[in-house]
């Protein structure tokens, strides 16, 4: 496949945007090459200013469940757009989409819609400090949070110390109230706690990774962050950003029966539109303003256009449950045949799975945090992703990214990207 049109596309957008994206992660730095413009998609399809058809795995980077285009969005989207696009003023539509998402998530009251899922983190963080009056928060290496400053954070020379930050602009006075954790491991997040005696405010962690390639959690983990959180009075926040909607119509703590305080949304509630959230039970959730002390705001929070794409998504959703049996069923058969053929061709590899997310690494030990993510051949996997991108298929242009699959895909197309990888896997 040739990508001219995109290479001159992305000549002209460097001269006036940095690095020619609005996205880091669409730079395509991971993997050298130009980055492909798109001009249109629909279903499982995306197709490019050179007139390529990709079979689509990132689906926006997870919004996308139902396919690109999906029609009931897109007519609510249409049919609200007459009306009006913005007005900064309350409408039905917000009461509505909150009373399903309160509806369809366990352990949640009430929720407040944002614009992103960095703003939803960023709030529920200081949401979480305001109800503990505490202010430190641990995170987790190799879980990513949206680009808010408590979250780019690297890590330090022990369990007890402090991390660094690891961009500029984010202060020391910042980093020192981020204490970095290893994914799956609860003997490092008790050292951390014990360290740092009632100064911790919340955990806030990715559930399910998605961030590092897809990494689910060991057995015992989450249960065992919420055990901790429960005996040192300590929020413990789920980003289901990524996996909110999409693993469950209740999310992580519906599919694996673990309860967060607070739950941070984004992705999927958006219907593709960026939308963000975060929802907690009634005496957390009246801690913010007007109700209560802690200040958040958003003038084009709970935009008409983006409340009613989310809600033509939920409704899906909610109406056939059946669908992430079929998500499970589909990522299921992928990831056997991208097994089968692999080993076939003497490969070395580890596949990660959890409901419609998948991952590829190429690497034989398990990976199951940040560190045993990074062992992965990037050489191998610059191979796989371009030599993917000549077949016609596009996964993300990372190796710390997850696959999303979609309804829309066809068992056909996923035969297809089977023996794409077998084909491809052969040049290694």
């Amino acid at each position: 496949m040739l990508y001219k049109r995109s290479s001159q596309l992305f000549a002209e957008a460097e001269k006036v945007i940095p690095g020619g994206v609005n996205s880091p992660v669409r730079a395509f730095k991971a993997v050298g090459g130009t980055p492909i413009f798109v001009k249109s998609a629909k279903g499982a399809y995306l197709y490019d200013e050179d007139g390529n058809r990709l079979i689509d795995y990132i689906n926006s980077w997870g919004p996308m469940i139902l396919g690109h285009a999906y029609e009931p969005v897109v007519n609510a989207v249409i049919e609200k757009a007459k009306l009006g696009t913005s007005f900064g003023m309350p409408t039905e539509l917000e009461t509505q989409i909150a009373a399903l998402a309160v509806a369809m998530v366990p352990n949640i009251d009430k929720i407040r819609f944002v614009n992103s899922g960095t703003e939803a983190c960023m709030s529920a963080v200081r949401l979480a400090r305001g109800f503990t009056k505490k202010d430190k928060i641990i995170k987790f290496a190799g879980c990513y949070h949206g680009h808010s400053d408590s979250f780019l954070i690297q890590a330090g020379s022990g369990a007890i110390t402090f991390g660094s930050p690891n961009s500029p602009g984010v202060t020391a006075g910042t980093a020192k109230d981020t204490l970095l954790a290893r994914y799956n491991d609860l003997e490092n997040v008790a050292t951390l706690i014990e360290a740092n005696k009632n100064e911790i405010a919340a955990i806030i962690v990715e559930p399910v990774a998605g961030n590092m390639g897809c990494i689910p959690p060991n057995k015992g983990f989450l249960e065992g962050l919420r055990q901790l959180c429960t005996d040192n009075g300590i929020l413990l926040i789920f980003d289901e950003v990524m996996t909110g909607f999409r693993l469950a119509a209740g999310g992580v703590q519906e599919l694996l029966h673990v309860t967060a305080d607070i739950v941070c949304f984004g992705k999927v509630i958006g219907g593709g539109l960026p939308v963000g959230a975060f929802a907690a039970r009634e005496e957390i959730m009246n801690y913010l303003a007007p109700l209560g002390p802690v200040y958040q705001a958003g003038t084009l929070s709970g935009n008409p256009l983006a409340m009613a794409a989310g809600l033509a998504m939920l409704q899906a959703l909610d109406s056939d449950r059946t669908i992430f049996k079929r998500l499970e069923e589909k990522t299921a058969y992928l990831a056997a045949g991208i097994d089968k053929v692999l080993k076939a061709n003497d490969v070395t590899f580890t596949i990660n799975t959890i409901g419609s997310m998948i991952s590829v690494h190429f690497d034989a030990a398990p990976v199951v945090d940040f560190q045993t993510a990074a062992n992965g051949d990037n050489e191998t996997f610059k191979k796989f992703f371009h030599g993917l991108l000549q077949e016609g298929i596009y996964i993300a242009p990372s190796a710390y990214e997850t696959w999303f699959i979609t309804d829309a895909l066809t068992y056909a197309d996923l035969d297809f990207t089977i023996q794409a990888i077998a084909k491809v896997s052969k040049t290694f």
